[in-house]
């Protein structure tokens, strides 16, 4: 467990690192290692030494290399330590966006201690609160989590005999991952192109419209399509998701993106938004240029208000400020949809945690050591201490005073508090924000533990040395990549057709403009251009109450109580950075395997989905690090021709504005 959980944190926290800065990101999670891992293990069991070594001074005391067969919970523990690799489900730590965007965007100085520490507190802060709620969401049996019932189901079934005729899992996982990492060095490296082709960008080369329509990256992404694994799933793989998860995404995803961004460009011209491209993470200025932000930043890295008010205010795509109205609604929308549809159920499960009666699952650990809550404890303190000296003595580099969640409303607050400081607004998005997070995901994992029957001391430790290992591999691999990789994130200035784009980090880069240098108050209060964008809290709280009232009214239309507007409006909670093909891909496979292939082969579904998942993932994985390694070491990272051009949709970034010029657009 130790030697196998420790390699699986340390490779997928390097190579999901990695992946981050590229063009098409990949986020190798737990699934890959715990597929991987299985036949590892057992090979292990066969073949090192059963010798029995006895430890000097300690009589009592043996050891063996080989403990003896491997086993199911040593399987889980591995599995949780590749998941600290794999940041939780997240890929990276978030706080190395914050490092990313000091000194590539801002290019200002931050130290190696300054960003570690900044990585670890983040990381481990959740620890804290999620010893605190253990007793009430993991122990009592009411509190049940069908994610991880879904990972208890594939433990099961990859431990279970195999009787049949049919390949192995493990022989099946090690041809689909030779076949995908041979692949990969195609549309990863020989024709780019294949990432993302474009019908009609192709077919009509000097068409804006046409070239908005069609392109996957920077428009509605009709007639295009991929043969890139990374493309396909960089919102997750789809294979291991849901079928009613993808439909009910897929409805909400029509609306937004083919109804109304298509009706506020073209019909309404909202927020003026004919000057600007379709579809940009960009910052613009009124004219359609981009916005030179380092213009506006003074000496004391605050933002310079005569420049600032010079310059303009800050203009926005209409897929980026749509994006952010959707944030705001669907944040109320899901306290309201919770509280109307499942809060008599919440508040009866809750009372219910606070009764002695106990289920199997509890009986049965409690024959295991438990966690004393000091270790808890000591650990929130730790952290919070750390921090304070991180914003004490470090204040210069992070620009955070003192730490007062949810991802928007962090930034909303904040940038109230303390405007003009980007720095001090993104470190404290990443506080509030991900200690939350990563105290669903310990929460989550000792769940999983529960029901797999794992001493709890046993999953505290794995986590607690999985964060650590993988937080310090991601901040040094990416410090190598900032300092090595020449012009990495830089989009002006970096070759054609290369993949150090860094997509998250440009949409990380601008919430700090947008949230932290200019504040909410001059964006979207009377000071700004998009105030009306806080109706959108109005209509999130409003749209569940009418779903509701609906249902009353008619209770016996099932379907009314399927209406789930948070999952509507947060559809594309991921755009940006996402793009419209990896929706439009992703919606394809997921489809076709987790309906096509579910309903009519279900049986090569239970014994191959999920193994497909995980070597495909890890065939492309190595591959990509492959060819960073032999060729984009030795700056060969490209090879010019007309297979590597990106999509040909160069003139999806125009705006369509009469009088508005803008460098490689035609004038309209």
């Amino acid at each position: 467990m130790c030697f196998l959980g420790i390699i699986s944190c340390a490779l997928l926290s390097f190579i999901n690192i990695f992946f981050s800065y590229r063009q098409n990101p990949l986020i190798i999670s737990m699934i890959t290692a715990q597929v991987a891992s299985l036949p590892l293990g057992q090979l292990m069991a066969k073949v090192l030494p059963t010798r029995k070594f006895h430890l000097p001074g300690f009589a009592s005391r043996e050891f063996s290399l080989n403990p003896g067969p491997f086993s199911m919970k040593e399987h889980v523990l591995i599995s949780i330590f590749a998941n600290a690799g794999a940041g939780f489900g997240g890929g990276t730590a978030y706080a190395i966006s914050i490092v990313d965007i000091i000194k590539v965007f801002y290019h200002r100085k931050i130290s190696f201690l300054a960003g570690w520490i900044l990585v670890i507190t983040t990381q481990v802060l959740g620890y804290g609160w999620a010893g605190i709620m253990r007793k009430y969401v993991v122990e009592p049996a009411e509190m049940w989590w069908p994610s991880t019932l879904v990972q208890v189901s594939i433990f099961r079934a990859l431990h279970e005999k195999d009787n049949s005729g049919n390949y192995s899992r493990g022989k099946f996982f090690l041809i689909v991952m030779t076949c995908s990492f041979t692949w990969y060095i195609i549309p990863g490296y020989l024709f780019k192109t294949l990432s993302t082709v474009s019908v009609l960008c192709l077919a009509f080369r000097k068409s804006v419209l046409a070239h908005q329509l069609g392109s996957g990256q920077n428009g509605l992404g009709i007639l295009s399509f991929t043969f890139d694994w990374s493309v396909v799933a960089y919102l997750t793989s789809p294979l291991v998701t849901p079928f009613f998860a993808i439909l009910n995404i897929l409805v909400g995803y029509v609306i937004i993106v083919y109804i109304m961004i298509p009706a506020a460009y073209w019909g309404f011209n909202l927020y003026n938004a004919n000057k600007f491209p379709l579809f940009s993470t960009n910052l613009f200025d009124a004219n359609g240029h981009k916005y030179n932000v380092s213009a506006i930043v003074n000496d004391k890295f605050e933002i310079d208000m005569p420049v600032y008010e010079k310059q303009g205010r800050i203009n926005l795509s209409i897929m980026f400020a749509l994006s952010y109205g959707l944030s705001f609604a669907t944040i109320v929308a899901t306290l309201t949809h919770v509280i109307l549809f499942n809060g008599r159920e919440i508040y009866g499960r809750f009372r219910a945690s606070y009764k002695e009666k106990t289920d199997i699952h509890t009986r049965l650990m409690r024959k295991y050591n438990d966690i004393p809550s000091w270790w808890f404890h000591t650990i929130l303190v730790l952290s919070l201490a750390l921090s304070l000296v991180l914003c004490t003595v470090m204040k210069s580099e992070i620009q955070l005073p003192c730490h007062h969640g949810l991802n928007v409303i962090t930034e909303y607050i904040i940038g109230l508090i303390i405007p003009g400081k980007p720095i001090a607004n993104v470190c404290f998005k990443t506080y509030g924000y991900i200690s939350m997070a990563q105290a669903v995901s310990f929460l989550q994992d000792f769940k999983l533990g529960h029901y797999m029957k794992i001493p709890p001391r046993s999953m505290f430790v794995v986590q607690l040395v999985g964060t650590f290992i993988a937080a310090t591999i991601n901040m040094a691999s990416a410090w190598y990549m900032l300092t090595h990789i020449p012009f990495i994130c830089q989009l002006d200035s970096l070759p054609k057709g290369s993949p150090w784009t860094c997509r998250g980090d440009h949409v990380f880069y601008d919430a700090s403009v947008i949230w932290g240098l200019v504040g909410p108050k001059r964006f979207f209060g009377p000071l700004g251009n998009y105030g009306a964008l806080n109706w959108f809290f109005l209509g999130g709280a409003i749209a569940p109450i009418l779903v509701w009232l609906l249902h009353k009214s008619f209770p016996k239309q099932r379907w009314i109580k399927l209406i789930n507007i948070p999952v509507l409006l947060g559809a594309t909670a991921a755009m940006p950075p996402a793009s419209t093909l990896n929706f439009n891909s992703w919606f394809v496979v997921g489809f076709l395997f987790n309906f096509i292939i579910f309903r009519y082969r279900k049986k090569w579904w239970q014994r191959y989905n999920y193994v497909l998942s995980a070597a495909l993932d890890a065939g492309l994985a190595f591959m990509g690090v492959f060819i960073y390694l032999f060729f984009g070491l030795t700056n060969h990272e490209n090879i010019n021709w007309w297979g590597n051009v990106d999509d040909y949709c160069d003139l999806a970034k125009c705006p369509t504005a009469k009088g508005i010029q803008v460098d490689g657009c035609p004038l309209l």
